[in-house]
């Protein structure tokens, strides 16, 4: 059963590029976005072709702002931010373009600031060791590095020690 197209061909490329000019976005999200509008799948990829042509749709700059938003607003590492771009089936080189923009230093300085702001949660945690845990636990599910995390907890604790 097919269902009845909402829009037609010029009031959806009208409506798509007016979606694509507020934000960037990805031909997934506007794919399922013309899907929920009834549009058939040749006029879809017509729709697409036409938003890459007049450089509304583009892929390593959706990647680019995308890694950039979630790393700096959300703090998310970068296994969760890969993983969810996967997700909208962006290109393995677009997503590792973007993953590059990110500062080294402004990565472990936001690992360490949620590691730091964690941990004052977990105070009332009397064992160290299932207080550890859960850091880890919890950064890992922001999706930092595991070798990173441990690094941090590592020099964390550490610093913790000292300042006794």
């Amino acid at each position: 059963m097919k269902s009845e197209c909402k829009y037609s061909f010029l009031e959806a490329k009208a409506k798509l590029e007016a979606l694509c000019a507020y934000q960037e976005r990805c031909s997934f999200e506007l794919n399922q976005k013309m899907i929920l509008w009834g549009i058939d799948w040749e006029q879809r990829d017509q729709l697409l072709a036409d938003l890459i042509s007049s450089n509304f749709l583009n892929e390593e700059r959706f990647a680019s702002a995308y890694v950039s938003g979630k790393f700096r607003i959300k703090r998310w590492g970068r296994i969760k931010i890969k993983n969810h771009l996967n997700q909208k089936f962006i290109s393995k080189y677009s997503i590792d373009k973007a993953i590059k923009e990110i500062d080294l230093d402004e990565y472990w300085t936001s690992l360490n600031y949620l590691a730091e702001k964690k941990i004052r949660e977990l105070s009332a945690e009397k064992n160290e060791w299932n207080q550890k845990v859960k850091l880890y636990k919890f950064l890992q599910s922001k999706g930092y590095e595991s070798d990173l995390i441990s690094d941090c907890i590592v020099e964390l604790y550490k610093n913790r020690e000292s300042t006794k």
